[in-house]
């Protein structure tokens, strides 16, 4: 396997994850070849994302709210092909917590256990009027960094 620059050793990575999703492709999500097209991780990034960020109780309240979570950036290393129909378990972990941003890592996972992604993504929490980042709050520091 090739060196993905923000993974330092591969098997400590992948055992930091304790958070996932199921993943079933659909055939929407392919092209005329029948794998996985180059966008779709991205789109399950965003239900992973969610789901975790839903289940650890950060920014579940987004309307009417002072701060919201944006995608400042976002990256997936393709590491096998993916086809119709598989299952894949999504991972996702808050690698690194900031100020006002966090730093999400990607995992997806065949049934066969092979890993087939990697990914990673800055998160920013700014004030929707303003369009300037905001500091989290402790509480989401925490939340963030016990998961």
């Amino acid at each position: 396997m090739y060196k993905i620059s923000y993974i330092d050793d591969f098997e400590q990575w992948k055992r930091e994850f304790k958070f996932f999703i199921e993943v079933k492709i659909r055939f929407s999500e392919t092209d005329m070849f029948g794998h996985v097209n180059n966008v779709s991780p991205f789109i399950y990034f965003e239900e992973a994302r969610i789901e975790f960020l839903r289940q650890i109780g950060v920014f579940t309240k987004i309307k009417d709210s002072e701060s919201v979570p944006v995608v400042a950036d976002l990256q997936c290393n393709f590491l096998e092909q993916m086809f119709f129909g598989e299952k894949l378990l999504l991972f996702v972990k808050a690698n690194k917590v900031g100020s006002s941003s966090i730093d999400l890592h990607y995992m997806g996972v065949k049934e066969n256990g092979n890993v087939c992604f990697t990914g990673r993504g800055n998160l920013v929490n700014i004030n929707p009027t303003t369009g300037k980042s905001i500091p989290l709050t402790e509480d989401e520091k925490k939340k963030l960094r016990k998961n």
